[in-house]
């Protein structure tokens, strides 16, 4: 059967679970991959457009779509480096630093409700990161 396969199972978790957090987010501006590149950002560190899709293991070509519709809503803005002046670095706007603080209030609540049904989504989200070699 092939509901009993690893992948299929993985796969229609994942699909699941996105479409949760998409429907929480919406209202906000945003989508897991928006959030993503927020949280990478908001890492502490300034980091370059490429760090940022080094980071989130996201094709170079496509993270700056991603970041010009951050910027496009005025979540996210470039600017130079106060260490490099060659170098851009993406940073929150005023705007990204509270979206993102409640974008991951959101996110937090929406995997708690995702993995109740397993009793301990915690021990779920170790082993996850074990497989993956966390």
């Amino acid at each position: 059967m092939v509901s009993d396969r690893l992948g299929y199972l993985l796969k229609h978790v994942l699909a699941r679970l996105t479409e949760a957090q998409t429907k929480a987010l919406a209202p906000h501006g945003l989508n897991g991959r928006d959030l993503a590149v927020l949280s990478a950002v908001a890492s502490g560190e300034p980091l370059s457009q490429l760090e940022v899709a080094s980071r989130l293991r996201v094709d170079r070509t496509s993270i700056g779509d991603l970041i010009d519709g951050l910027e496009d809503r005025g979540f996210v803005e470039r600017r130079r480096s106060p260490e490099d002046r060659r170098r851009n670095v993406v940073a929150l706007t005023e705007l990204g630093e509270s979206t993102y603080a409640t974008a991951e209030r959101i996110r937090l609540e929406v995997e708690r409700e995702f993995l109740a049904p397993l009793g301990d989504g915690e021990r779920f989200r170790s082993d996850l990161q074990a497989l993956l070699g966390e």
